[in-house]
């Protein structure tokens, strides 16, 4: 496993590391503890050093799950949660910093933990990155022990370039792959210009770019892949990164044929997400533990070829592009 530096946090995280929106069971499926257990402890042993939970993953019990693992392991292991998901109606005017607040008291009695290493703002609508008192609560909760540091979950560039302009945002998490690549042209930049570190999320594109999924895949009535496909849950963009999933189907197709000896797509997509050095790490969720292997295989992985860029460049500008790029 390789390390880098997760912005000014000062953080050494490995460059693969674990999202837990599945890890407790598939989308749709309830959640294990015995399943979580078992896929949070192999990441450990494989070298994961940095877990991303939420408090809305499984309401509450993936950050249960998490918080055990880290107080029955003697691995230095950074916990990082969101916080906002929670408010109903998610609009800019419930956030408030009492909220804010309370969400971040919650999560430390779910992990049983006295201090949380980051806390990311959850995707909150546009309006909330143009109100400076919901990010000065995290610095009051910083200065209380509460918290060692502040970052923001994001869906549009736009939004993690306004979160840039606040002195105590330390990470960007955001959607990036081969379906997404809007983010390497500017935010990358900016990010890297300020110490932010940068999280990536995503990076299977929902599973499209495992390539194991065909027309005749089905999805569970509960799964998101199956009911957010138009957004109706919630941004279109976390479902398949918001790209139609038969053009997507098309286009993994091509760029299976680009890596010939490779039968499964995964570890070659987050090979290519790590090939670009502002990113600080990226998290792919696991809810099977060779899920979990398949994506510690991207770390032994050569780096794709010129020509393999180039190629995986020209499929994106011509099938993915004209859906996605300037949405998010």
């Amino acid at each position: 496993m390789q390390y880098r530096k997760l912005g000014k946090t000062g953080f050494s995280v490995s460059e693969i590391s674990l999202g837990t929106w599945q890890v407790g069971g598939k989308w749709g499926e309830p959640f294990s503890h015995a399943n979580a257990d078992t896929i949070l402890n192999a990441a450990v042993d494989g070298g994961i050093n940095f877990i991303d939970t939420a408090d809305v993953y499984g309401d509450g019990e993936s950050e249960k799950a998490v918080g055990r693992l880290v107080r029955s392991r003697s691995e230095q292991i950074y916990v990082a949660t969101k916080c906002g998901r929670q408010l109903q109606p998610h609009t800019s005017e419930a956030y408030t910093p009492a909220a804010m607040r309370g969400f971040v008291e919650e999560s430390l009695r779910n992990m049983q933990l006295e201090t949380l290493d980051l806390v990311q703002l959850h995707c909150p609508p546009t309006e909330v990155y143009y109100r400076p008192e919901i990010f000065e609560v995290f610095d009051q909760l910083k200065a209380e022990g509460k918290i060692q540091h502040l970052g923001v979950s994001v869906e549009k560039v736009e939004e993690g370039l306004k979160a840039l302009e606040y002195p105590n945002v330390t990470t960007i998490q955001l959607i990036f792959n081969m379906f997404r690549q809007r983010p390497a042209e500017l935010l990358f930049k900016e990010a890297q210009r300020r110490d932010v570190g940068l999280i990536v999320r995503v990076p299977l594109a929902s599973g499209l770019l495992t390539g194991k999924f065909t027309a005749d895949t089905s999805f569970a009535p509960d799964d998101h892949r199956n009911f957010n496909r138009q957004g109706e849950a919630f941004d279109k963009g976390e479902t398949f990164s918001g790209v139609d999933y038969n053009t997507g189907l098309e286009a993994v197709e091509e760029i299976k044929q680009l890596f010939p000896d490779q039968p499964n797509l995964a570890p070659v997509a987050l090979r290519w997400v790590l090939l670009f050095n502002e990113v600080s790490c990226v998290i792919p969720g696991a809810s099977r533990p060779e899920q979990l292997a398949s994506n510690l295989h991207a770390a032994d992985l050569p780096a794709l070829t010129p020509e393999q860029l180039q190629q995986v460049q020209a499929i994106y500008d011509r099938k993915i592009k004209p859906q996605v790029h300037q949405i998010w």
